[in-house]
């Protein structure tokens, strides 16, 4: 099968791949050859990519992905190999989301989003060092 990983900026990825784990937003999700169709939402955190005994790692934001035939097609607004993150910038991050006012809805789900973001880079980041 193949993975394109897409940007508004560049491709990311396009490869072949044996095994795929993308991070849904509801929790993380295997798939290999010959998976049935889908759309779906992917939450922040980690794409492992395994082909020919290697695997590599992609911190993404969140963004959509879609299965069809046996292409993962992944659009994201920002994606980063794994070996790639700044730690040190991900932890500043983190401590600036937490500091951000909530006082309406709005800026609530945006500091739960900004919080989220960072974590999960923070978690790909320490998983790859």
């Amino acid at each position: 099968m193949k993975i394109v990983i897409v940007t508004p900026e560049t491709t990311t990825l396009d490869q072949e791949a044996d095994f795929v784990v993308l991070p849904l937003f509801d929790g993380e999700a295997g798939f290999s050859p010959g998976h049935a169709p889908m759309i779906g939402r992917l939450g922040p955190g980690e794409i492992r990519v395994k082909s020919s005994g290697s695997q590599q790692s992609f911190y993404v934001d969140g963004g959509n992905v879609q299965i069809e035939g046996d292409v993962i097609s992944v659009l994201t607004g920002s994606s980063t190999p794994a070996g790639e993150i700044d730690l040190a910038a991900a932890k500043e991050a983190l401590s600036a989301a937490e500091s951000m006012e909530a006082g309406t809805t709005i800026l609530a789900d945006s500091k739960r989003k900004a919080i989220s973001q960072a974590r999960a880079k923070i978690r790909v980041a320490e998983k790859a060092k």
